[in-house]
């Protein structure tokens, strides 16, 4: 079947009701297009997980503060249809801003706590438009599971709890991050990096490799060797927003005893704002 694509929810609504009728699982992978190989990675999963595969392509607005790159963020519509196309995926949801935000709207969800820590503290109000716009993707979609990269692990948790708190019945499933041979992360905003900067942005995951590895040899003085660590950065031309070490379940600040961590970094270098984690046990 060739793959269809449809810019309104009722279209949407109407396709999924006759995989529905057919018993057939269905899965969703939200995404803000500008596709890579670490997206596409998220629909290979979706395809091995469920009957059919919803790609949704919406460049959130309420996601975004004032001054950030909503307006510059790269979109190339074109292409990621195709890639989708060769990717197998049934339907791409491709809605404009009006018919995912009425112009009286009046409802936001925010997931409290989280939301308000380390990137939610750099970019206030970001986690509200990222877990509204979810919502509103899921009740649009009403998928069986949804499958978000766990490069923004903290976006991550975030949607989790928000899938559970309100009792929406889909499964969010994670999949790990598609890095390049240096190890740096792909992310849609690595296009606005140098040539320069993009081989200096690889010294990103370096600096969570070097966390880890102090946490793994028995260092406990956490907050040191997040010191060390944007010290590294700084000196390596980042300016690091944080490096901390948390718990993996729930994002709280690690303590010594606890065994299931992850490290999260973000930091920017040039025109590029980039994020990056790093997950392991004791």
């Amino acid at each position: 079947m060739d793959m269809l694509v449809c810019n309104s929810i009722a279209e949407a609504r109407e396709i999924i009701r006759s995989w529905r009728a057919s018993a057939e699982r269905i899965a969703l992978v939200p995404t803000m297009g500008n596709l890579h190989e670490g997206h596409l990675a998220l629909v290979d999963q979706a395809a091995q997980l469920a009957d059919r595969v919803v790609v949704s392509i919406f460049v959130n607005p309420t996601q975004f503060a004032p001054g950030e790159d909503f307006s510059s963020y790269p979109r190339t519509e074109e292409q990621d249809l195709e890639k989708l196309r060769q990717a197998g995926v049934d339907l791409v949801f491709l809605p404009a801003v009006t018919e995912m935000y009425r112009p009286d709207a009046v409802t936001q969800v925010t997931v409290g706590g989280i939301s308000d820590e380390y990137c939610g503290a750099v970019r206030p109000g970001h986690f509200a438009g990222v877990a509204t716009v979810v919502c509103k993707l899921f009740n649009s979609i009403q998928p069986d599971l949804a499958i978000f990269g766990l490069k923004d692990y903290q976006q991550f948790v975030v949607i989790r709890a928000m899938a559970r708190d309100l009792d929406i019945p889909v499964e969010i499933v994670g999949v790990e991050t598609v890095r390049e041979a240096s190890g740096l992360a792909l992310s849609s905003r690595n296009s606005y990096l140098t040539a320069g900067e993009k081989e200096k942005a690889a010294l990103l995951y370096l600096a969570l490799c070097d966390v880890r590895a102090a946490v793994l040899a028995g260092q406990l003085a956490y907050e040191e060797v997040e010191q060390q660590a944007l010290r590294f950065l700084r000196q390596s031309g980042f300016q690091p927003d944080y490096v901390v070490i948390c718990r993996g379940a729930d994002l709280a600040r690690a303590r010594p005893g606890d065994d299931d961590l992850v490290v999260l970094v973000a930091a920017r270098l040039g025109k590029a704002r980039l994020i990056d984690n790093i997950r392991f046990s004791k």
